[in-house]
């Protein structure tokens, strides 16, 4: 029987899909497709197969993607981004039904995790360490500058702002009215690459500090093995129920960790914690096989720094127009891997 596994919005995650195949390749084969929207996306050129897909906002994106699955052997589905983990959590048990396993949580923790005020309330009321919030509406005066405003939904650094005085206060909330205030916390950052089986069991926790940050995105980071952070991310993930492979960003100094938010998906730099030992591609790849994965918390390289750059993925204009939307013209589409 065969065993693919389908990447939703590739995009530019070619790391991502070379991991997977790779790890496929070291547990019996499969294949990988990868799937975007757009036969731009360079990503769906270094799978074994690529098909495009319609928006997941569109009425028949689930029975499309479960039907593809279906013709295709795919038995394990990974979502990349953040706006189609509500529609595959909704739908993660229709797809069980027919042997085919999503790496999303529950709808209501991929709620949370989307929501930074729901998840800044969720964690306050489990003694979970977060920034202070600040109803600045409410409480004009009872707080002090610089405070740190971000938008209550959303992903990246876009409309996230420090801020110094009242009029910078009022100019960054009328540029974005549904938005956090937190107190602003001078200390590193980081990133926690945080991997669980499908029952919520922590199997491996990677932080890396983030020294280069573009966009809200790490180009340049190193990995720590800090145990305070450590541990307290496999503490929140067990009280929040995270499941596969999760991105945490938190702050960490001498004042202790402080979480930030949860993105309960794959992230860019996710490959530093793959080359550091934590390869939850391949974990992710043997549970969906029905493999025994056991714990390997802490088990990784320290002081390994990773410097991501761009390379580019150069064609003909006529190899990119294609007309192989998945149940327009053919079931699947595209050129075999040109990675």
């Amino acid at each position: 029987m065969s065993f693919n596994v389908l990447i939703t919005s590739a995009s530019r995650k070619v790391s991502l899909v070379k991991s997977f195949r790779e790890a496929l390749g070291q547990t019996g084969g499969g294949g990988v497709i990868a799937a975007d929207l757009s036969p731009m996306a360079a990503a769906l050129y270094f799978a074994d197969e690529h098909v495009l897909l319609p928006p997941d906002k569109d009425p028949g994106f689930v029975d499309t993607v479960l039907e593809l699955c279906i013709g295709l052997g795919v038995k394990l589905v990974v979502p990349t981004r953040d706006e189609e983990l509500p529609v595959f959590s909704t739908n993660r048990e229709r797809f069980l039904r027919e042997g085919i396993r999503i790496m999303v949580a529950s709808p209501d923790i991929v709620a949370i995790c989307q929501d930074k005020l729901l998840f800044s309330e969720f964690c306050l009321l489990r003694n979970i360490p977060v920034p202070l919030s600040i109803d600045v509406r409410k409480t004009p005066s009872a707080y002090d500058f610089p405070l740190f405003l971000k938008p209550r939904f959303g992903k990246g650094s876009r409309n996230a702002v420090k801020v110094c005085s009242e009029e910078e206060l009022r100019l960054a909330i009328k540029r974005c009215p549904d938005c956090i205030v937190q107190e602003y916390i001078k200390a590193s950052e980081y990133t926690i690459d945080l991997f669980a089986d499908f029952d919520g069991r922590v199997l491996s926790v990677v932080p890396r500090e983030r020294l280069l940050v573009f966009g809200g995105e790490s180009f340049v980071a190193k990995t720590r093995k800090i145990w305070p952070v450590i541990d307290e991310a496999a503490r929140l993930s067990s009280i929040l129920g995270l499941v596969g492979h999760n991105t945490i960003q938190c702050f960490y100094d001498d004042g202790g960790v402080r979480f930030i938010e949860v993105n309960p998906r794959y992230g860019g730099a996710a490959s530093l914690g793959f080359a550091a030992g934590a390869h939850t591609p391949l974990m992710l790849v043997k549970l969906a096989k029905g493999y025994e994965v056991n714990p390997m918390i802490g088990e990784f390289t320290d002081n390994l720094v990773m410097a991501r750059y761009t390379e580019d993925f150069i064609r003909e204009e006529s190899f990119f127009k294609q007309d192989d939307f998945f149940g327009k013209d053919k079931l699947f589409g595209g050129e075999k891997s040109c990675g």
